[in-house]
């Protein structure tokens, strides 16, 4: 029996045995400027079948410039990036807040929200109709990166070891906003919500995880629970070493995790979660999607499968196509994910 995008997707995050490891290619410009008939060809062979709905936010009448140009862009918040290469984004250079007690000069962009939200459900909701792919909300809450765009890393660092007042409010007036999104969004037929922030470095996270736990599982525990309470997932992505708070985003309800499990013991990942949540990639972007020679993406699939693999579920097939990744190495990723499939359905050996 072969199932819709859709179907396959909620099985996988169910884990009642989708027919097939679902996918979902995740492309920078960086990437569609310099290889695009790879980026072809990938669609073409191996259809995503996650996706987003367009949006039906009103421009921001702070927002200008270009996201991946050279150059600075202005974001809804108003904050100023700069970027240096083109494709990928920029970064923060001058916060907008430079003194914490400025905190309230920040507003947050409820100007771009829907006017009519009745009007803009029902156009969400014909696009969710007419897809058969599993879809997530066309928003991203982000509470620890807008705080760190507003303030800068190492203001919000700070902020955070001590956590006056001032940073509570301005922290709240950040998850306000979100949660004014999520209740736009989760009244639609969209599949998900996801939302994201990075939260480790290379080998730790960027906060001790006692302050985590104090300040930000709350927050996204309120993501979550909005989205179960309308019969929607709870995805999140989040770069880097996370390992310390997998434990607490399975607690609060975070059906799929897309992190860079390259970067922590994937045994252990296994030994731990496999069964309990769905890893949503992905294929390490600094050392597997780099390498010349695509047999180093094949092992790396493989892998993943040793450690994560259930044909249950719990795992979805994704990886970032952006800056120094290898077409060839790319291009095997999703071919060594249906050898296993089509070995395990036919009962070989992966």
């Amino acid at each position: 029996m072969t199932l819709t995008s859709r179907e396959r997707v909620r099985r996988t995050l169910r884990f009642a045995t989708p027919d097939r490891v679902p996918r979902c290619l995740g492309t920078l410009p960086w990437a569609h400027q310099r290889y695009p008939e790879v980026i072809q060809q990938l669609r073409a062979r191996f259809p995503d079948d996650l996706g987003g709905v367009p949006s039906v936010y009103r421009p921001s009448p702070r927002a200008h410039g270009d996201w991946y140009a050279v150059g600075q862009y202005t974001d809804e918040w108003g904050c100023v990036f700069e970027n240096i290469q083109a494709g990928v984004h920029g970064e923060v250079r001058e916060p907008i807040i430079k003194e914490l007690e400025e905190w309230h000069r920040m507003q947050p962009p409820y100007e771009i929200l829907p006017e009519d939200w009745a009007a803009a459900r029902e156009t969400v909701n014909r696009a969710c109709a007419a897809s058969p792919l599993f879809l997530w909300a066309a928003c991203c809450p982000r509470p620890w990166e807008r705080y760190q765009f507003l303030r800068g890393t190492a203001n919000a660092m700070l902020d955070m070891m001590d956590f006056p007042i001032a940073a509570q409010r301005l922290l709240r007036a950040i998850h306000d906003f979100y949660l004014k999104e999520c209740e736009f969004w989760m009244r639609t037929d969209v599949d998900a919500l996801f939302f994201m922030d990075d939260w480790g470095s290379q080998r730790q996270l960027l906060l001790p995880p006692q302050l985590w736990r104090a300040i930000f599982k709350p927050l996204y525990r309120d993501y979550c629970a909005f989205a179960h309470a309308h019969g929607k997932f709870a995805l999140m992505h989040s770069d880097g070493y996370i390992l310390e708070i997998l434990e607490d985003l399975i607690e609060i309800g975070v059906d799929a995790i897309n992190a860079q499990i390259f970067c922590m013991d994937l045994a252990e990942l296994g030994r731990r979660f496999k069964g309990r949540i769905t890893f949503m990639g992905e294929i390490d972007r600094q050392h597997v999607l780099t390498a010349p020679d695509p047999e180093v993406g094949r092992r790396a699939v493989r892998t993943v499968a040793q450690h994560l693999y259930d044909p249950r579920g719990g795992v979805i097939a994704h990886f970032e196509f952006g800056p120094g990744a290898q077409p060839d190495t790319v291009l095997v990723i999703f071919e060594e994910w249906q050898r296993l499939d089509e070995a395990a359905h036919a009962g070989a050996p992966g």
